[in-house]
């Protein structure tokens, strides 16, 4: 008597949520077939010419792969994410392990200071960001890009709460068998955090991976441009006005090593952000 609503109801809660995966992978599969289809054929049917499959090719690509930027285009971005993610996950890391397990005067206003800046707009520090770059002569340099991102106030704070999991009696039975500080934070405590790396590691490559209005400032040569950048450029230039399958099969190419990234790590993701979420 009592299962029968329970069946029901597990029912419809999993008709809901293949309804709602299906409406948000619709825009993914549409991608997918545009790029695979011909030029002329890119507003001819919505989604594949069921009836015509043998208008599917590969030219796309081909073409793609053709142009001497999209290669560095590609390489760019793998290289400013994977910089940026390693960076920004060893600072927070270090900067959560230092406010979770150390004692010092103003610790309590320096971690009020940093969620003020959490407040401010990355908008609005552009101009001032700008000039600074402009006077260390980053402009068109990736170090414009890495280093003034470097430190995630998130992420610090993010860490400080996967931290305060980590037992200090570990902690100081370490540092009587003799291990240094920075010791402590690789071999005792990251390994007991290990969700949160693999979460916000995935988290910090793909917002710079999809990062577009600060490269796009900064960045003056193509040859240095990132793949969001690259393809923007590719709309309304001559010769790529009308090969909208060049830009989806480019744009396709571009989500790819982030849905790798996240099946490697789709384990550690959901527990990562939920560490320490009831641990003040």
């Amino acid at each position: 008597m009592h299962r029968k609503p329970r069946t029901l109801s597990s029912i419809l809660i999993h008709a809901v949520l293949i309804v709602m995966a299906a409406i948000n992978l619709t825009p993914i599969f549409w991608l997918t077939c545009a790029a695979f289809k011909r030029s002329d054929d890119s507003f001819a049917y919505a989604f594949l010419p069921w009836r015509h499959l043998e208008r599917l090719t590969l030219d796309n690509f081909r073409q793609l792969f053709d142009m001497e930027p999209f290669g560095k285009w590609l390489i760019n971005s793998i290289f400013l994410a994977s910089a940026y993610s390693v960076s920004v996950v060893t600072l927070s890391s270090l900067g959560g392990f230092a406010l979770a397990k150390y004692r010092f005067r103003g610790k309590k206003s320096l971690m009020l200071l940093l969620l003020v800046t959490m407040l401010l707009p990355s908008q609005v520090l552009l101009g001032s960001l700008y000039e600074l770059m402009d006077r260390f002569g980053w402009i068109n340099s990736y170090l414009a890009i890495l280093v003034p991102s470097a430190v995630s106030v998130f992420g610090t704070f993010l860490f400080r709460q996967a931290m305060l999991t980590v037992p200090d009696e570990l902690l100081q039975s370490g540092r009587l068998d003799g291990c240094g500080e920075l010791r402590l934070w690789w071999e005792l405590a990251l390994p007991i955090v290990r969700p949160t790396v693999g979460a916000y590691t995935l988290m910090s490559f793909l917002a710079s991976w999809s990062a577009f209005l600060w490269p796009q400032i900064v960045l003056q040569d193509e040859g240095k441009y990132t793949l969001p950048i690259g393809l923007n450029n590719m709309i309304g230039l001559p010769g790529y006005q009308t090969q909208y399958g060049l830009l989806m099969a480019g744009t396709l190419l571009s989500i790819l090593p982030v849905i790798v990234l996240f099946f490697a790590v789709q384990k550690d993701f959901i527990s990562g952000l939920t560490t320490g979420a009831v641990k003040g």
